[in-house]
């Protein structure tokens, strides 16, 4: 099922290229904006803080021949600004930024955006602005990404499972845990080696530069997956020990500190390097992410040991550990140990999934910021699919939870008609034929005889109880006549089986949702993005563009309209009309005006003229912020034109 679930993954990780978590929030210029003088520096504002390559900005002119420019540097004091120096003389035309950064939670990001000095150019130059994602290298690191998920679950699940529950058997249980170990050190490395490739958008194979390999080993995801890498050492040594334990054995306060120490520190390389390291309540974000992280391991990691411990219980297949002669355990031993395992970890599995509903709450709020997010994104929509597979997993888990009552109270009734011991010699003298005699045995007696897990399960209500005994052998017989070793509680378990086994396929489910939301833009950093608000500091602009057609053969096209700065105040005004083959064309007449009709103010012409090549102005006062109706007139010929309107948002 594990395999499965990450060939499943595969395909959804490798259908596109994943979404980043840090969204460009402004350009300076802006995009499209027609200067009338080349820029000294180009300057790109983000969601949350990013880190730079070697190679983050790449400048093309109108011919698409690269430009040197400057070292990518952040601005100062800003995290979440990059910037670079361009050469003093650009020339005329429209030129091509490409960028690539590095979101503060590891994923890479990249986009391009043009600008034109002077006039744009008559016509566009293709461009090769880089790669995105490569295909092989994307693939190849979402999967070793969601091997580790699965392999973390499994490991701290598992250990947990064995520590705190206590199976009669806990052999059948060290194949998963190798295997968990295993699987998370591959994921690690091949994390480790992808990780440059993939920031800078190139093949597997670049993956083997000495530099590149020295860049990933100190930035922040790198020395997190070194972490990790240390921590499996004494994490092995932990579970050599661990594996050394002997049947029933209660481990001790040190052993169990160190365990709960190991699956913090795992779970930290995760939260230092994914979505809780950015954004808003950096440090309550991280420890819930950890304590989300722990929560989701010990309840799917546990159910798949559960598992495991029931498989082995009820189809009889021997363990590791089981002697070579095939001998067992007695089958009342085991039951009554297997329901008191049971038991224990369905008060687990509660606190658990009490965790998971809390910290799940914090991280959703956190991620969407609004309600309207929660529809109207990605993440949101994501974000209601899990919900629905949470519900159905719980649903799943209360299924389990009514076969451990049921399987409770069978063992103990079970328990109250079987000697503490039983000798050869007895066995065999019970064997023989005989009657069968009836003593009444008092309620409070069979209570002191019950095993303690059993007192907490639903029993009859009755003042006694009949035991039937075999003095000379012959069943033993209940209170309807049926024999006391039903198989009854061997049903139980086949029922708690195929219920844990559903909720194993549905949290695996549940694990592949939680992991592509992981690499999928938060609602909060999408609406930031969409409002696109300028940040403060340096000179910011709003383009519009607004299409327009008179319906006469080659009279339709558009205009570029750009405000600067597009707030309230004194605004430069930039207007190029495109033709409809998308190239410069000139027209009689091009009016401007702008009202506010909330505020009843306007309209206001913006009174431009013919600045050879384009229509401008300098003089535009806009009064107040809000949301203004910009309404062009076109005029193509001394017969011909149209009216067109577009909403803009003038800043404070």
């Amino acid at each position: 099922m594990l395999l499965g679930s990450m060939l499943l993954l595969l395909l959804l990780g490798g259908a596109g290229p994943a979404s980043a978590h840090a969204a460009l929030r402004t350009t300076d210029p802006a995009d499209g904006t027609v200067l009338k003088s080349a820029p000294r520096t180009v300057m790109l504002t983000f969601t949350e803080s990013v880190g730079l390559l070697d190679d983050s900005f790449r400048l093309f002119d109108p011919d698409g021949r690269r430009v040197h420019t400057g070292e990518a540097q952040h601005a100062p004091g800003r995290s979440d600004t990059a910037r670079v120096t361009l050469p003093a003389k650009l020339g005329q035309g429209t030129f091509t930024v490409a960028w690539r950064v590095v979101s503060a939670d590891s994923h890479p990001v990249s986009g391009a955006f043009t600008f034109s000095v002077g006039k744009p150019s008559a016509t566009t130059a293709t461009v090769d602005t880089g790669p995105v994602e490569d295909p092989a290298t994307g693939s190849l690191y979402d999967l070793a990404r969601y091997a580790g998920y699965a392999a973390a679950a499994l490991l701290i699940g598992t250990a947990a499972f064995a520590l705190v529950c206590r199976p009669p058997d806990p052999g059948p249980l060290r194949r998963p845990l190798v295997a968990g170990w295993w699987a998370l050190l591959a994921s690690t490395v091949v994390l480790l080696v992808l990780r440059a490739p993939y920031e800078t958008g190139t093949g597997p194979a670049s993956a083997f530069d000495p530099s590149a390999l020295g860049r990933t080993l100190t930035s922040r995801p790198g020395l997190a997956l070194l972490v990790r890498l240390a921590l499996l050492l004494p994490a092995a040594v932990f579970l050599v020990r661990l594996s050394r334990r002997r049947e029933g054995e209660r481990p001790t306060r040190p052993t169990l500190a160190t365990g709960a120490a190991l699956a913090l520190a795992l779970a930290l390389t995760w939260a230092a390097a994914e979505h809780a390291s950015a954004g808003i309540q950096v440090p309550v974000a991280m420890a819930s992410s950890v304590l989300h992280l722990l929560a989701m391991a010990v309840w799917l990691g546990g159910l798949t040991a559960l598992l495991t411990t029931l498989h082995r219980t009820t189809t009889g297949e021997p363990g590791p550990d089981t002697p070579e002669d095939g001998t067992r355990a007695s089958a009342s031993t085991g039951g009554h140990g297997l329901t008191a395992t049971v038991a224990r970890f369905s008060r687990v599995a509660f606190a658990a999934v009490t965790v998971l509903v809390v910290t799940g709450i914090y991280q959703s709020w956190r991620g969407l910021g609004s309600w309207t997010t929660l529809t109207g994104t990605t993440y949101g929509r994501l974000l209601l699919v899990k919900l629905a597979a949470v519900a159905l997993l719980l649903a799943a888990a209360s299924r389990s939870r009514s076969w451990t009552v049921r399987l409770a109270t069978a063992d103990a009734e079970t328990a109250v008609g079987e000697p503490r011991e039983q000798t050869p010699k007895s066995a065999a003298l019970e064997r023989v034929p005989g009657p069968a005699v009836r003593e009444r045995v008092p309620e409070s007696a069979l209570r002191s005889r019950a095993p303690k897990s059993a007192l907490h399960a639903r029993a009859p209500e009755s003042e006694d109880r009949e035991r039937v005994s075999e003095r000379a052998g012959g069943p033993a017989l209940s209170e309807a006549g049926v024999p006391a070793s039903s198989p009854a509680p061997d049903a139980y378990r086949r029922g708690l089986r195929r219920s844990v086994l559903a909720e194993v396929a549905v949290g695996i489910a549940v694990l592949v949702i939680t992991t592509v939301l992981t690499g999928t833009l938060p609602g909060r950093a999408a609406a930031e993005a969409a409002q696109a608000a300028p940040a403060g500091g340096g000179p910011t602009a709003s383009v519009t563009t607004i299409p327009f057609d008179v319906g006469t053969a080659g009279g339709h096209g558009k205009v570029q309209i750009t405000l600067e700065p597009g707030r309230v105040g004194d605004n430069a005004v930039e207007a190029v009309v495109f033709g409809p083959d998308g190239g410069l064309a000139t027209v009689p007449e091009l009016r401007l005006s702008l009202s506010l009709p909330a505020q009843k103010i306007g309209p206001i012409d913006a009174r431009l003229t013919d600045k050879g090549g384009y229509w401008g102005t300098d003089s535009l006062n806009l009064p107040i912020p809000g949301t203004w109706t910009m309404k062009a007139t076109v005029r193509v010929s001394e017969l011909d034109q149209v009216s067109e309107s577009r909403k803009v948002q003038i800043l404070r």
